[in-house]
């Protein structure tokens, strides 16, 4: 169920005045009155920012199962993204201005059932994002993110095992279970600026 652009810029909104009231209160806020009632759907949701105007990654955190409701998630998720994600620093409130918030919200993951040597054919770069599962280890990136580094479906497959601390050719494995879903991104154009509907291809 594909979102609105009015809907999409309501949750990058959300995350944005999320992480604020976060970092200069200490308060989580609730969803406003306002909200649209479709957003409290249970959906799967990622929060990522990044430094404007190089792009680099500034956090990046998320629910991949549908297990709350959307607005829900998508305020823990930018809160997290802004204060616990491992590979980064907590975000000031000095850099709310330097920072541009994106939100991939998510359709729920589908097992791709075709042995490891098939796994290639049945994903599309630009079009899936990739979980794996492997014992106690899991690794998820975003349908974006081998776009944006101009990987083949193998080197996604294989970047997928990294992220989870696997070995590359962890996706030969056939113990090693691999989901796809698809993503549908929304983005500020600049920091506090007007929300886009990105399309990956």
């Amino acid at each position: 169920m594909l979102l609105s652009l009015e809907e999409g810029s309501f949750l990058v909104k959300l995350a944005r005045t999320a992480i604020e009231k976060f970092l200069t209160e200490g308060v989580k806020i609730t969803p406003p009155p306002q909200t649209p009632q479709r957003l409290f759907e249970e959906r799967g949701v990622f929060v990522t920012l990044k430094r404007f105007p190089s792009g680099e990654l500034r956090g990046c955190i998320g629910y991949p199962e549908p297990i709350m409701p959307l607005v829900l998630a998508t305020i823990d998720a930018a809160i997290s993204a802004a204060t616990k994600d491992p590979r980064f620093y907590p975000l000031t409130p000095q850099e709310l201005d330097s920072v541009t918030v994106e939100v991939t919200v998510l359709t729920p993951p589908e097992p791709i059932d075709v042995p490891p040597q098939q796994l290639p054919r049945a994903i599309k770069v630009g079009r899936d994002g990739l979980i794996v599962r492997c014992g106690l280890a899991s690794g998820l990136l975003l349908p974006q993110v081998p776009v944006e580094w101009g990987w083949n479906e193998e080197e996604f497959l294989s970047q997928t095992c990294v992220k989870a601390g696997l070995p590359p050719n962890c996706w030969l494995d056939p113990r090693c279970k691999f989901y796809k879903f698809q993503g549908q991104i929304f983005t500020e154009t600049e920091p506090y600026g007007p929300v886009v509907e990105e399309k990956i291809s």
